[in-house]
């Protein structure tokens, strides 16, 4: 049986209050069609992103993956490293250093690419969901440019999908084992399909997401179908 952390209870309600996270049909970059979406740049006001943040450094806290900085790529991982990083000093009394990439580097003031602390020591990449991991990989060739050791990446929603190709990997699988590191998120598919079913009233955009399951488009169809079963569907 899949089991709900509090932190993850919580952040799964927070998301469907706030919109970001929708149930229907969804067209993606990849072209698939998904009966979800999780779009985290609906968190922006002060309230949401703080809360998001508390939601991140929880399950930092709870991977147990060292740091040293956090980094955020551009654009949508900055506002996310910097709540974190206020929330981990807030909630946990632990003050870590975070930065930042721009996009173009910059030719006067302090010039360069990197904003924030410098990227030194263990470094965990904090980013929003992963579909296809572009963003992260383009992430860790900053952060190996810079000779600093990749040590883990920190997402808010394992979709569980097939990544690029022909695989029976996910996204972050592909990504764990090109790379040979942990790749976390606050929650997985798994989870939110969980508490669909433990709150209840959700039922058809349940069925949607087993239907998906069904016709192979996440990752490794057989454990899905055990966890299927799990679920007493």
């Amino acid at each position: 049986m899949v089991e709900l952390k509090e932190y993850q209870r919580e952040f799964i309600k927070f998301a469907i209050d706030n919109n970001a996270l929708s149930f229907g049909t969804f067209v993606l970059k990849s072209g698939r069609t998904s009966p979800f979406f999780l779009n985290t740049g609906l968190f922006n006001s002060g309230a949401t992103l703080a809360l998001l943040g508390k939601y991140y450094a929880a399950a930092l806290v709870d991977s147990k993956i060292p740091h040293d900085v956090i980094f955020g790529p551009a654009y949508k991982g900055i506002p996310l490293v910097a709540s974190t990083a206020v929330a981990l000093y807030t909630d946990y009394k632990i003050d870590t250093p975070y930065s930042f990439n721009r996009k173009e580097i910059k030719d006067h003031g302090e010039g360069g690419v990197i904003v924030g602390a410098p990227l030194d020591g263990d470094v965990v990449i904090i980013d929003d969901a992963m579909t296809a991991g572009t963003a992260v990989r383009e992430a860790i060739g900053i952060i190996q440019k810079n000779n600093a050791n990749l040590a883990g990446v920190l997402v808010s929603l394992d979709r569980q999908e097939r990544g690029k190709g022909e695989t029976s990997l996910s996204a972050i699988q592909q990504v764990q084992e090109e790379f040979a590191i942990p790749v976390v998120s606050i929650v997985s598919l798994k989870h939110v399909v969980a508490y669909l079913k433990e709150i209840g009233g959700h039922e058809k955009s349940v069925e949607a997401i087993f239907a998906y399951w069904r016709r192979g488009e996440f990752h490794r169809k057989n454990s899905i179908e055990s966890e299927l079963i799990c679920y007493g569907a």
